[in-house]
């Protein structure tokens, strides 16, 4: 089961080897459970100032704090 909505603004977790935009990213799309690892699902994400979305697991994934709560 998915943690996040189509829509939501969220962080992206670094990696060594992967160079991130500033900024959140939003999420575009739910992916369907894998046999990778169904407990941790991926989503389609896309950052405004990338051409490109990106495929990345739940838990590289954190939930940008709302500013006006």
């Amino acid at each position: 089961m998915h943690k996040f909505k189509i829509d939501q603004l969220v962080e992206l977790e670094p990696s060594v080897h992967q160079l991130l935009a500033p900024g959140g990213y939003k999420i575009r799309h739910l992916m369907p459970s894998s046999d990778r690892d169904p407990a941790d699902p991926c989503y389609r994400i896309k950052n405004t100032a990338e051409k490109y979305e990106r495929v990345v697991p739940e838990s590289r994934l954190t939930l940008v704090a709302n500013v006006f709560s």
